[in-house]
């Protein structure tokens, strides 16, 4: 959420930073109204109080003179009432221009490309050589049911379109990618490791960013006592452990690291991927969530998005990395760098990993603060956030960059000791 000071006070600023994104800029005007009319009547509600204030002084000092005062207060008593009327209409619009708020996008920080869409995207670096097949490669759903360790038709005789079953050693890679994953996260890059829960309750969601303007794209569970919402990824809980709570300065940074479920309607998405791992209702993926300081925020976005690559590395898969230009960048984020896998069936790259700073946006919503050493007063954390990486799309990457002629695929070096086999081959 915005600082409403910075859009009351610099709008010609936010309106600018809302035309990079491609958002439409009138959203800010019935925000700006209802903040306008708001303050006119916290003007109106401190005459009224002074005028109260004089009239109590008037009041005690006719009572000490013996006077009649009951003139001054029944009008003391009108005052008084319309004071509380006031109030209650500054409460409601108080309560409209957070819900504006809610919905408008953050601002890009001043080093993101400008762009439309994801076709304005820059490349920052790459790594790793494409392979070049001796034969036609073949997509990973293939690959996969003709192992017999991945079943599409079966998920959906269970669940539905858009379901996997891995089975088998397919059941085996996807655990060993979980395991590998957060042991080089923990062991290696300071991250501790979380458990959450995989349900959440509104406020949780608003904390992020996902509600109300995603809500669409969620799958929630309603119920005569309360409601509750299927994480879309383990941000969610990881950046709400700290809601409404103010830590130490000497606390951060703190990184939080885990592997949930994550479960997305996918609704915008309707005949894009419909075959394969790459866009599930239901898929695992390892989160890596910061909570830093301010001034450290953007080097510790290039250290959470180094360690995302790492994992990469280590597979031996080839990926390059992009910045986000301002129309392509998520609704919370500032900052985006998006890791993209080769696939050789489809010949391209494809996104495996999101690595964003939303400086205190979500801390803002969240009410995520931290106290400095010898100072007063608070000031909101940094959050930042990124896939460590999807474990479903790098199944899939798998499959195809290691595959071989006879259908078989070559087990990544590091991944070995989690598997205890070379390769994975079809079983009669």
């Amino acid at each position: 959420m915005l600082d409403i000071r910075f859009v009351r006070e610099k709008t010609s600023a936010a309106i600018e930073a809302l035309k990079k994104r491609g958002v439409d800029t009138s959203i800010l005007d019935k925000l700006l109204r209802i903040e306008s009319e708001r303050r006119t009547h916290l003007g109106i509600v401190e005459n009224l109080r002074q005028r109260s204030n004089e009239l109590s002084e008037e009041i005690g000092k006719l009572k000490k003179q013996g006077k009649d005062a009951s003139g001054l207060l029944e009008y003391a008593k009108k005052i008084s009432d319309e004071i509380a009327e006031k109030e209650q209409h500054m409460r409601g619009l108080e309560n409209q221009a957070v819900h504006e708020l809610l919905l408008i996008p953050n601002i890009p920080h001043e080093s993101v490309p400008t762009g439309k869409d994801d076709t304005d995207n820059v490349e920052i670096r790459s790594f790793g050589e494409i392979s070049c097949f001796p034969f036609n490669p073949k997509n990973h759903w293939e690959i996969g049911e003709n192992l017999g360790i991945l079943d599409f038709e079966r998920a959906g005789k269970i669940a539905g379109a858009r379901f996997s079953l891995c089975k088998g050693l397919g059941a085996r890679l996807e655990r060993a990618l979980i395991n590998f994953m957060l042991d080089l996260h923990t062991n290696e890059f300071g991250y501790t490791e979380v458990f959450p829960p995989i349900l959440v309750n509104k406020d949780s969601m608003t904390g992020t960013g996902q509600l109300p303007k995603f809500e669409y794209d969620l799958f929630k569970i309603e119920n005569e006592d309360s409601n509750f919402y299927l994480i879309p990824t383990a941000e969610v809980p990881l950046t709400n452990i700290y809601r409404n709570e103010i830590l130490k300065e000497e606390e951060l940074p703190i990184y939080y690291t885990a592997c949930t479920p994550c479960f997305r309607r996918e609704a915008g998405s309707y005949g894009k991927d419909t075959r394969g791992l790459i866009r599930q209702h239901q898929f695992n993926k390892v989160e890596l969530v910061k909570f830093v300081k301010p001034e450290d925020s953007y080097n510790e976005l290039e250290s959470l998005t180094n360690n995302a690559e790492e994992v990469l590395k280590r597979l031996g898969l080839p990926y390059r990395v992009v910045a986000l230009c301002t129309g392509d960048l998520g609704f919370a984020s500032a900052k985006t760098y998006d890791i993209e896998v080769w696939f050789p069936a489809q010949g391209k790259y494809r996104e495996i990993s999101s690595c964003s700073n939303f400086e205190d946006f979500q801390a803002r919503r969240a009410d995520i603060r931290f106290r400095r050493k010898g100072k007063k007063g608070t000031e909101f954390v940094h959050t930042l956030n990124g896939s460590g990486i999807a474990i479903g799309r790098t199944f899939a990457a798998i499959l195809e960059n290691f595959q071989q002629e006879d259908g078989s695929v070559i087990i990544p070096t590091i991944l070995k000791p989690y598997m205890g086999i070379e390769k994975i081959i079809k079983v009669k």
